[in-house]
């Protein structure tokens, strides 16, 4: 419970902060500081410290510049001190964390008397594997091609320039001048090059390794058993919860959650539980392990039972290569049909059912890949039993250098056997129905189909896995409500009925801020007038303003507008897909530093997370209201499943999530107490139809100026 004393604590604390940098207290901040300590400090314990009542969940939306981070941690530090859990704080991007990591937290332990101390928690993809790095190096001295024969499907060549980086990694390493994780590097590194050096679960040793001593992984894991705050993403929370919990992080029941930027967590979910593999691409990698078996399998004979595993591993393979090759001309008639409608890029199943042909051969090809999976992790334990094994004839670091090749083989078989698993299993009657669709995939100039599947709700899964489990949990965003109710995050996240909902507000004036229709926007629903009358307005629309933001809903029309504009405008304009998103936001900023004009024409991506303060952004053009691409093959399964249900998906989906992301398109414009300026919306739907007055409702309170 809340006691006077963990009141008293908070209490003290914020006054200690504000104090040390001379701040007023924010009334949003304090009510969000108030609704937490009131939701976690209800949380009952039993004599073990297991919870035992409902009502643990708060969630908070928080407008941009509540605080909301002092706003979770002074009173979620308290509770969870007291209450003797551990804190996780989990963010959606790396930016956020390392703001919590070096600004945050050592903040308030140097401006308040909070006892606690903390710690960063990635997962093993992110940190340097040693062993890894010591077999590249050693193959490319003996003029082997590395790993070639495992990896061919997914790794290109190693390079010079490759070359000489991993040795300036090991340079850096034994000067103590890096700490193995990948963020720390100086450089930027490829994703090919860094995958070279880096492990999974599947394909570490752990705690048998020769370099584990000197590992970075283990070294950052070792240090969060003793640590009272975690700080994490989203997905390593997911994968934990994955493997039961516990498993990387602490145990859920002894563990308080925040999820700030909370408004991914069902997306990441979704993203989490979906299964999808290529089938050519995955026809091919089969045919290279057959291919690479001899040679493996020469090297690690004697190893345990590898040999009477490895006879039978051939067959397994030879197994389903031939399945799915014969699989393959039904998807492939499926998907050619997509060639008749431009509109679509994906072939999705109605309602999640595959035709029964199609689920029978997805009966076999799930049987194939689950003995396959078997065998190999069967040969894994084999080799990882051997490695302690100082009788055994292989040596350790010939099985070392296997290992990790067949722990991949082994999470790529099992991939593929819970893919099929989801298209040989039909969904019980009532229950959500999973999303099931191909796509057209480019692999090296090459077409390839990728076979998905996915559930179209994540609530079910973070239900049980996460809100039931935890000892309690703060989920918080600036964007959690659409339409100005929780409706549409509950029913994607699951939270529990019983939860604290709250919505404080931002600080900021919007009313200083205007919100704009112009007179001669047209409906978008009308693709070709749209775009013209963008084309013909904009040079003068924007003609005023030395910084802008355009935010499109298509590369298409962003594409036509930009090509239709005068020689001397588009000169001004700044493109997404040219260059990186930093990159066109550093050249955005460096334009107006210089006294010049710049406009950046953006997608979906420039619509949240960027920060454009001040004289960087006094004007954000929305194009378009923001409904979902039609063909988005979830989104779709969604709605189709809400119609079943004879309601209005619609009204119910379609709309609530609009107005998610123009908020948040909206939100790229007061970024600061004394950012002015102007949002122009560009579609007349949001004046024509019955659902515009509410989108316009639940938008900031801007001074709207609207041209009927």
């Amino acid at each position: 419970m809340l006691n006077d004393q963990v009141k008293a604590r908070i209490q003290s604390a914020y006054r200690q902060f504000l104090n040390s940098k001379e701040l007023q207290p924010r009334y949003g901040q304090k009510l969000m500081i108030a609704a937490i300590a009131r939701t976690l400090g209800a949380i009952e314990l039993d004599e073990e410290g297991v919870r035992q009542n409902g009502g643990h969940v708060c969630v908070l939306e928080a407008g941009t510049g509540t605080g909301k981070t002092v706003g979770y941690l002074l009173p979620a530090l308290a509770v969870a001190k007291a209450m003797n859990k551990k804190l996780v704080i989990a963010t959606a991007t790396v930016a956020l964390q390392e703001q919590i990591i070096a600004k945050d937290l050592p903040e308030l332990q140097r401006t308040t008397d909070l006892p606690f101390n903390f710690a960063l928690a990635k997962g093993r993809g992110r940190y340097l594997c040693l062993t890894k790095l010591d077999n590249v190096l050693a193959e490319c001295e003996s003029g082997l091609n590395p790993t070639r024969a495992l990896y061919e499907d997914e790794l290109p060549s190693v390079t010079e320039e490759a070359v000489k980086i991993y040795q300036s990694m090991v340079d850096a390493l034994a000067a103590n001048r890096w700490n193995g994780e990948r963020d720390t590097w100086p450089e930027e590194l490829e994703q090919t090059q860094w995958q070279r050096v880096t492990t999974d679960h599947r394909q570490c040793t752990g705690r048998r390794c020769s370099n584990v001593s000197a590992c970075s992984f283990f070294k950052a894991r070792d240090q969060i058993g003793s640590v009272d705050c975690i700080v994490t993403n989203h997905d390593l929370v997911l994968a934990d919860l994955a493997l039961g919990g516990g498993a990387i992080l602490p145990d859920p029941a002894d563990t308080i959650y925040v999820f700030d930027e909370g408004h991914h967590l069902p997306v990441k979910a979704l993203n989490h539980f979906a299964h999808q593999s290529r089938m050519l691409g995955t026809s091919r990698w089969l045919e290279q392990c057959n291919r690479a078996l001899d040679a493996t399998l020469g090297e690690l004979s004697g190893a345990g039972n590898i040999d009477r595993y490895g006879e039978q591993l051939p067959a397994a393979l030879m197994d389903c290569k031939q399945r799915l090759d014969q699989l393959y001309p039904q998807f492939d008639a499926l998907v050619q049909t997509l060639a008749l409608d431009d509109r679509q890029s994906h072939y999705r199943f109605e309602n999640g059912v595959v035709p029964r042909e199609i689920l029978l051969q997805a009966v076999e090809l799930h049987r194939g890949f689950d003995r396959l999976s078997e065998l190999l992790n069967k040969m894994v334990k084999e080799v990882g039993e051997a490695m302690e094994d100082a009788h055994c004839p292989v040596p350790k670091v010939d099985l070392e250098r296997h290992y990790p090749a067949l722990g991949s083989w082994q999470a790529r078989a099992e991939v593929n056997r819970e893919l099929w698993a989801s298209y040989a299993t039909p969904d019980p009657k009532g229950a959500v129905p999973r999303a099931r669709w191909l796509t057209l995939a480019d692999r090296q100039g090459a077409m390839d189909i990728e076979v998905c599947s996915s559930p179209i709700l994540a609530a079910r899964t973070l239900e049980y896995s996460l809100w039931n489990e935890c000892c309690g949990a703060v989920v918080t965003s600036a964007t959690l409500t659409a339409l100005g109710r929780f409706d549409r995050f509950a029913m994607r996240a699951g939270t529990p009925k019983d939860s604290h909902y709250e919505a404080v507000p931002s600080p900021f004036d919007f009313s200083r801020s205007t919100l704009e229709v112009p007179g001669w926007a047209v409906e978008a629903n009308d693709a070709r007038a749209h775009t013209e009358s963008l084309v013909e307005h904009l040079p003068d629309w924007l003609a005023k303003d030395d910084a802008s933001l355009v935010l499109f809903s298509s590369r298409r029309q962003m594409l036509d507008v930009f090509d239709g504009l005068p020689g001397s405008w588009r000169e001004r304009v700044i493109v997404q897909g040219d260059k990186s998103k930093q990159a066109m936001l550093t050249e955005h900023r460096k334009r107006i530093d210089a006294g010049q004009n710049s406009v950046i024409f953006g997608l979906a991506s420039f619509a949240e997370g960027v920060d454009l303060p001040g004289d960087y952004c006094q004007h954000v053009i929305i194009a378009k209201l923001p409904f979902a691409v039609p063909d988005d093959p979830i989104e779709a399964a969604l709605s189709e499943w809400v119609e079943a249900q004879g309601r209005n998906p619609f009204m119910e989906i379609t709309v609530p999530d609009a107005s998610l992301r123009l908020i948040q398109a909206c939100g790229r414009l007061v970024r600061t107490e004394s950012d002015t300026g102007r949002v122009s919306l560009l579609d007349r739907r949001i004046l024509t139809k019955r659902y515009g007055k509410a989108l316009l409702k639940a938008l900031p309170p801007f001074t709207q100026v609207i041209h009927r």
